[in-house]
């Protein structure tokens, strides 16, 4: 191959950087602001393209007679200059087109007359087409309420005539009907009409007062694609449960069996693409189909032919939604690049790809899974390569040169898009990527031969379930085992900042990289770090710290707090609002038996979560109040316990438990109090627990009435706490008289970033800290911690605040 050859031709990726960027921008900016970027863009473009015609001189001469060194000088400089002309004039009209594309599609979601049915909160009734599966949100107490994409068609307020348009929504719905759907669905529903979140094109998000009525049924397509899905379920059911949720996500993205925990390992462990649709899923069919035809010597047309109808077909079978296409498109140029083996034709498809995905749906500049569809097909086609024939001449054999060399490309191309949304360096993602490579194909062809066969052969389906359940369950093993490697993960700033970042490093090593010292003062500075960092990480990881009497979780608006109580052991008091926080927090602490679990009160934010707890996890006992509501909460921790084979057991004040070294003691509410503020906050358990001789106090969400009951009827001696556990996120509802009675050395506060309710007090932190108190705040330090040294008391903070 020759020089020219080897080198990729990047004159679309100009182009379709510059759309992409220009995309994502407008997308945070009016329909008007994006057209005049996208003007202004088109005016540079046709200027910096007059100037580079103009430049060429009339009379220039191409070849042929020799130069004297001061014009080949020249020459080569004004050779340069079109070279940066045309790539800024290829920019600029990236950015003039995915400006105008994205600013026209914007002037819908600010359509005067919808604007004007969101901004008042209006109940109207919409005719509807659903985009997309529908997915369960992050659950809570009470019933699922389900997140629907779909495109409006009609909206009508009451007393109003409809008006028609086209504009993308949201639905949000607990009605159980919402979750049957199927996109391309059509229905009806009222409900009032919300403010959508910047940065895409979604017009509304409709609050569903009703079950959808639906209207028609689903093209053939969508029906076909629904049996299929269900018959791979059905396949799978009598799988083990990590396996058996993993494979319909791993073929066809459905991820509904799917234990967040594991999900939660795999995105750790760097492996979140094989837990929904991916390129790599269409180059496996693909590469299959290919390999079968031509080992029948059939020609290129019937090659292409076949793997088109493959193509369709699996693209049926995982349904096609937008992130479906895309994987599809992305997989396809990967596949059709490395078969033809010409990097030069295949980078510009995929620039050209990217661009028409982008020009037809803007939204896609704003997906994290489009960034990383597209980076992972380009570290396929421009650095596998590389990377491959190096090895290859330095002796590797061919197999195993594209082994190491196709995952740690693809994890390469990923890094800085996967830093900036996770705030971390994974170190175990390109070794675990390469353990998974033996097992995808295999889990993959046996998932799509149990959907295939299940509506004709069921008993089929489920053999070809079983089989490819064994490479699934060793993908379950890697994810599980790098997941909870202690140095698995470097810190990085995460963000746009941290991408960047990244982005420039990543490119500056690349670009390096190309000479042979640069290659083995790189390879010895990395190997140096990461020796050098991974006892001081496996020996000193720094969380917890030792000698923590308290942690508070970073669960967001809610509370999650751990007491110790031996190794491995602790006191769980509340679960936050959603089930992976607290799961979090808890392998973090490295807890895996939970001896008590106590439930101050019953409110969302406090038992939301209680399922994260059960987690791989022995717990023993779990205590509640004797109030009993709310209904939907208590019922929620109710189901959950009775899960493990636990009753939920009523405690109040006096209740008293000791496990190694802990001393727990419920002190309130002294009576039942009705008729207050909130009576399920009133009613919250007070608990005080000693460890090592040192008090922490836990006030649940008691507000001012539960507080000065408590003052009035233990005294200040009874309350003195050396920690003390904030009531109700630092809510105003707090009593003076409690806070000087319990003259905390250290203060923890459980609460939400930019919650909506003014959490924190300033008056009542101004209040503690007047008393000496350090305080701590999870929405500023993520988890944080009271620690026993000796004389006295710390404060350890774990620095990763939930976004």
């Amino acid at each position: 191959m020759s020089g020219a050859e080897r080198i990729p031709d990047l004159r679309l990726a100009g182009f379709t950087v510059g759309l992409w960027l220009a995309a994502l921008g407008t997308l945070h900016l009016s329909a008007v602001w994006g057209i005049a970027v996208g003007a202004a863009g088109l005016a540079v473009a046709a200027v910096t393209a007059a100037a580079g015609f103009a430049g060429r001189a009339p009379g220039s001469r191409r070849g042929g007679t020799a130069r004297g060194g001061g014009e080949a000088r020249a020459a080569g400089e004004a050779g340069w200059g079109g070279a940066v002309r045309w790539i800024v004039a290829a920019v600029a009209l990236g950015v003039g087109c995915g400006a105008i594309a994205t600013g026209a599609r914007m002037s819908v979601r600010e359509a005067p007359v919808l604007r004007a049915l969101v901004e008042s909160g209006a109940t109207v009734r919409v005719e509807l087409v659903v985009r997309d599966d529908p997915r369960p949100l992050a659950r809570s107490a009470g019933p699922p309420t389900y997140l629907v994409a779909v495109e409006l068609e009609s909206v009508t307020a009451e007393d109003a005539a409809p008006i028609r348009l086209t504009a993308r929504a949201l639905v949000l719905g607990s009605d159980p009907g919402w979750r049957e759907l199927l996109p391309g669905q059509r229905a009806t529903a009222t409900g009032r009409l919300m403010p959508p979140r910047p940065g895409d094109l979604r017009a509304a998000v409709l609050s569903a007062r009703t079950p959808p009525r639906l209207e028609g049924r689903p093209s053939w397509v969508q029906r076909g694609a629904g049996v299929l899905r269900a018959g791979l379920q059905r396949a799978c059911e009598p799988l083990p449960d990590d396996s058996g949720g993993l494979l319909p996500g791993l073929v066809v993205g459905d991820t509904s069996r799917l234990d967040p925990a594991l999900e939660a390992d795999f995105r750790t462990t760097g492996m979140t693409h094989l837990t929904a649709v991916s390129g790599t899923n269409v180059a496996i069919v693909l590469g299959l189909v290919l390999f079968v035809v031509r080992r029948t010597r059939a020609g290129p047309l019937l090659c292409a032919v076949l793997c088109a109808i493959a193509l369709a077909g699996f693209v049926i079978l995982a349904r096609p939604s937008p992130s479906v296409i895309r994987a599809a498109a992305m997989g396809a140029i990967g596949l059709l690049g490395l078969a033809a083996g010409r990097p030069r034709a295949a980078v510009p498809a995929l620039a050209a790809g990217a661009a028409v995905l982008l020009i037809a749906d803007p939204e896609l500049a704003a997906d994290p899974g489009f960034a990383l569809s597209v980076l992972a097909t380009a570290g396929l086609l421009l650095i596998a390569p590389v990377w491959r024939d190096g090895l290859q001449r330095r002796g590797w054999p061919g197999w195993v040169a594209e082994a190491l060399a196709v995952p740690a490309a693809a994890q390469v191309a990923c890094g800085p898009v996967v830093a900036a949304i996770s705030a971390t360096v994974s170190l175990v993602a390109v070794p675990a990527n390469l353990l998974a490579v033996p097992a995808i194909a295999p889990a993959t062809l046996f998932g799509v031969a149990a959907a295939v066969l299940s509506p004709v052969w069921p008993a089929g389906a489920e053999f070809a379930a079983w089989i490819g359940h064994w490479p699934t369950e060793w993908l379950v093993l890697v994810a599980r085992t790098g997941a909870r490697i202690p140095a698995g993960a470097l810190p990085w700033p995460g963000g746009a900042v941290g991408g960047v970042l990244l982005a420039v490093l990543t490119v500056a090593f690349l670009v390096a990289a190309r000479r042979e010292p640069v290659r083995r003062l790189a390879t010895v500075v990395a190997l140096g770090a990461v020796l050098g960092a991974l006892p001081v990480r496996l020996l000193a990881s720094g969380w917890p710290p030792p000698g923590w009497l308290v942690v508070a979780c970073a669960v967001g608006q809610g509370d999650a707090v751990v007491l110790p109580a031996g190794s491995g052991r602790a006191v769980v008091v509340d679960a936050g609002p959603e089930p992976d926080a607290v799961d979090r927090c808890l392998r973090r602490l490295g807890i895996r038996h939970v001896v008590v679990l106590v439930v101050s009160h019953f409110h969302a934010d406090h038992v939301g979560g209680v399922a994260g707890v059960f987690r791989d996890r022995e717990v023993d006992a779990v205590i509640g109040p004797d109030w009993p509501e709310p209904a939907a909460g208590r019922a929620s921790v109710a189901e959950s316990a009775a899960g493990a084979g636990i009753a939920v057991q009523a405690a109040g004040a006096g209740w008293a438990y000791t496990a190694g070294g802990l001393r727990l003691e419920v002190i309130g509410p002294l009576s039942p109090m009705r008729g207050t503020n909130s009576d399920p906050n009133n009613n919250s358990l007070i608990l005080r627990a000693v460890l090592g001789g040192r008090s922490v106090l836990l006030l649940g969400d008691a507000e001012t009435e539960e507080q000065e009951d408590l003052v009035a009827g233990i005294g200040a001696a009874g309350l003195r706490a050396d920690v003390l556990k904030v009531a109700h996120h630092g809510s105003a509802l707090q009593s003076p008289a409690l806070v000087e009675a319990v003259d905390p050395t250290v203060a923890l506060v459980s609460v939400g970033r930019d919650n909506d309710y003014g959490h924190p007090n300033a008056v009542l932190l101004g209040w503690i800290a007047q008393g000496g108190a350090r305080i701590l705040r999870t929405d500023e330090s993520g988890d944080v911690a009271a620690v026993a040294v000796d004389g006295g008391l710390a404060v350890a903070a774990r620095g990763d605040p939930p976004q």
